[in-house]
């Protein structure tokens, strides 16, 4: 079983795809964020850094999911490839960020390794407001993320639910989570699980 969480920066996906792994005894595969040598750069030079950090994102998320197909174990996914090349990539690009060239490379490299996988058995969506990201960004202080504007969390946040709007690769979950905490409330997570449960038959 193969468990993807999405979502738009802050939305809390980390931590849901924790609570979830622990409640039922998945492995949990992270995204590479504290490793990421592209990350500072990026977030303070974003035209000149925005190919390199994508593609190391694309190449991550790829080992992950080659690990996940040829581990055949229950993983649960914090983000997916579908979100580099739907809504950060294109995002880059529209923006001015990213090149022609390089945004063509990119989506080449993309259908290549999307042939070569398989879609998440289980896609859950985070969805929520922009003062709600926010609030969540802030709390967790992380110094590469303080330089991120409300319009690039605008533009993202658009992209997803245009992305979400049109997915068709397989099981979705909708949660929207500006009156959820599953952080700090036990019943806002036990909520979540009896909507995962509904979805995907994972009862112990």
């Amino acid at each position: 079983m193969h468990i993807a969480i999405a979502g738009n920066i802050g939305a809390g996906k980390t931590t849901l795809t924790n609570s979830l792994a622990k409640h039922y005894n998945f492995e949990v595969q992270l995204e590479d964020v504290v490793d990421n040598p592209y990350l500072d750069d990026f977030y303070n030079q974003m035209e000149r850094w925005s190919f390199n950090l994508q593609v190391y994102f694309l190449n991550s998320r790829f080992r992950q999911l080659i690990e996940i197909i040829e581990s055949s174990k229950n993983v649960i996914q914090d983000r997916t490839i579908y979100e580099d090349a739907n809504i950060f990539a294109p995002n880059l690009h529209a923006m001015g960020l990213m090149a022609n060239r390089d945004f063509d490379n990119y989506k080449s490299l993309f259908e290549l390794m999307e042939s070569k996988v398989k879609a998440p058995d289980l896609l859950i969506y985070l969805r929520s407001s922009i003062p709600n990201l926010v609030s969540h960004i802030h709390k967790r202080g992380r110094d590469y993320e303080n330089s991120i504007s409300i319009d690039y969390l605008s533009r993202l946040n658009e992209r997803y639910e245009a992305w979400i709007h049109n997915y068709n690769k397989g099981n979705l979950l909708i949660i929207d989570i500006d009156n959820l905490d599953f952080v700090d409330n036990k019943e806002d997570l036990q909520k979540i699980i009896a909507l995962v449960d509904e979805k995907v038959n994972l009862n112990k």
